[in-house]
């Protein structure tokens, strides 16, 4: 079963730099970040071996959401190979996400 990568001021780089990830930067006190947080853990299992699904939590990583622009939450970015390509903010569908991540990998 695959799960989503907390991400952390020591991991980030390393994780993004090569392939397809989506990252989801949140908080435990936002609606709708819990709301889209069960679409995250499928979408893990659903590229699992294509694509890394992880999640910065901001209230415990503000210097990533700082250093990436993060305004509101919940705001996804698409990074491959390091560089972010797309984003998206706000809760959206499951479709929605997948959709960014097939065109990427």
């Amino acid at each position: 079963m695959a799960k989503y990568v907390e991400l952390t001021n020591e991991n980030f780089e390393d994780t993004v730099k090569e392939g397809v990830t989506m990252v989801d930067f949140w908080a435990p006190w936002c609606g709708p970040c819990r709301m889209i947080a069960p679409v995250v853990e499928e979408l893990a299992e659903d590229f699992d071996g294509k694509a890394t699904i992880a999640k910065v939590n901001t209230d415990e990583q503000q210097e990533l959401a700082v250093k990436y622009g993060i305004r509101s939450i919940p705001a996804i970015l698409f990074f491959k190979d390091g560089e972010v390509v797309d984003q998206m903010v706000g809760a959206a569908s499951k479709d929605a996400f997948a959709e960014k991540l097939n065109a990427l990998v």
